[in-house]
């Protein structure tokens, strides 16, 4: 099974395999393997751009050599997953609006006024 995460690179939907960082104290870039986890200021890259990529002018590029392999999905991402599944099917609750007003439901991006009878 291959990774959720997708690549970063704008347009780009590939699945993510590497993982790149910026050093800025050193001047360096770093791609390496797809880290466990997103990491802020990182960025995830599918195989295609993280051997294509190279580095800002003046900095050095460190690139892992090897395959770049998606990890397999672990017991976390499963259920994480499952918990997303249960989040979305639980039902709205009913509490009835305060002044009289019809209730809004909300669900997402969408809004359901209740069906005036």
């Amino acid at each position: 099974m291959r990774s959720h995460r997708r690549c970063s690179k704008n347009g780009c939907s590939q699945p993510a395999v590497a993982t790149l960082t910026y050093v800025y104290a050193e001047s360096t870039a770093v791609i390496g393997p797809l880290a466990v986890s997103h990491e802020p200021h990182t960025y995830d890259l599918c195989e295609g751009h993280a051997e294509r990529l190279t580095a800002p002018k003046g900095w050095d590029l460190v690139r892992a050599e090897g395959d770049w392999a998606a990890p397999p999905p672990s017991s976390d991402d499963l259920a994480a997953l499952a918990d997303a599944v249960r989040e979305a099917a639980r039902p709205a609750s009913a509490e009835p609006a305060k002044d009289g007003a019809p209730q809004v439901g909300r669900r997402g991006h969408l809004r359901a006024l209740p069906n005036p009878r």
